[in-house]
């Protein structure tokens, strides 16, 4: 008997999206599209003849905007649910405010583009759609703040480490690779670190303009400074820099001085950012002065990553499975032998905060 199709539900108000979407997600072997409709309350009445793995939603449509119907959702029948929305700037509060509420990802709404373009699309589509269909859910209760391609590996984008990795420096840094349900473990860990934390660079898979978002609204509510990665960054005490979407992020030094490469690539791990190539990165300029931390995510991004850390020397924890919503980057990192520690999110900031001051 064949496996059971992930069967996903459209909600777009747009024909044009729905028809691209479903093209791009029946080319997959392993997914099907259980319906596509215009609104939220065509999408109740689909759902009642039979409830989809995945829902992909937008948020400004007529009669029920995205949001409320989310909301609805999370507090009845929690259903995996990925945002699709355009870039506007002006939305990104919107996205924000979804993943808040409950959302599992953000997908920006395909289009033909490039042939290039669009195979990427395609790959990072359907991997998020198995990546939602794979997360565990819990009620949420409303918040008012707020075929498979080949995959690269960090090789396409930066050579392994040599036989010498620089040491000098005794300052430390803390890197971290996210993905599903990441913007919600992040926002956790950040909260509870302290001004005076070592610099982190963080890779949370999230499309292009969103992760500035993201960035400014963990700013406003951490004691650490919070901010979108920009290149030629310092990697600063009490400051976290995020990974732009759609560009790797790579630490670099020079001298005692950390900071940060934000560059082009191909997908690496199917991911562009990718925290096998900000892992990487890490183990070739700080070896033993890195923090590796892999959090909640599908797929393996960071798993080679994380082990290259840990054999230049770096103190090395993964989330464990009790908290993620998906037990899949950490467990794979820890299958490789790349893991040290194995610490709930909770747990993760005191540790990583105490190590990273040499206690």
């Amino acid at each position: 008997m064949a496996p059971k199709k992930i069967q996903v539900l459209l909600v777009d108000d747009s024909a044009a999206v729905r028809q691209t979407l479903a093209s791009i997600l029946e080319d997959s072997p392993d997914i099907a599209v259980l319906g596509a409709v215009g609104d939220p309350y065509l999408a109740v009445n689909r759902i009642a003849e039979e409830v989809p793995d995945v829902i992909i939603l937008d948020i400004e449509m007529p009669k029920m905007d995205g949001l409320t119907f989310l909301q609805q959702i999370m507090l009845q029948h929690p259903i995996p649910t990925i945002i699709c929305s355009s870039l506007a700037v002006e939305g990104s509060d919107s996205i924000m405010k979804a993943l808040a509420y409950g959302a599992v990802d953000v997908i920006t709404k395909p289009n033909l583009g490039t042939r290039q373009f669009f195979e990427e699309s395609k790959i990072l589509i359907q991997d998020i759609v198995r990546a939602a269909a794979a997360a565990r859910l819990q009620r949420v209760r409303p918040r008012s703040d707020l075929g498979v391609q080949p995959k690269l590996s960090a090789d396409a984008v930066l050579p392994a480490a040599g036989k010498k990795i620089l040491t000098e420096t005794t300052d430390k840094i803390i890197v971290v690779g996210a993905s599903t349900g990441g913007t919600e473990a992040l926002t956790v860990f950040l909260k509870a670190l302290p001004e005076d934390s070592p610099g982190l660079v963080i890779v949370q898979h999230m499309p292009e303009n969103f992760t500035r978002s993201f960035a400014l609204r963990l700013d406003a509510v951490c004691r650490i400074q919070v901010k979108e990665a920009a290149n030629k960054d310092a990697v600063l005490r009490g400051r976290a820099i995020i990974a732009p979407g759609n560009f790797h992020t790579m630490v670099k030094r020079s001298g005692a001085q950390y900071f940060v490469e934000v560059r082009d690539g191909p997908l690496v791990t199917r991911h562009r950012p990718s925290v096998d190539v900000l892992f990487r990165s890490s183990a070739v300029s700080a070896g033993k002065n890195a923090l590796g931390v892999i959090m909640t995510g599908m797929g393996d991004d960071g798993a080679r990553g994380m082990k290259e850390l840990k054999d230049a020397g770096a103190l090395t924890v993964a989330q464990d499975e009790a908290s993620c919503v998906v037990f899949g980057m950490p467990n794979e990192a820890i299958k490789l032998g790349g893991v040290d520690h194995v610490l709930s999110l909770e747990k993760i900031a005191p540790f990583v905060y105490a190590k990273g001051l040499g206690k």
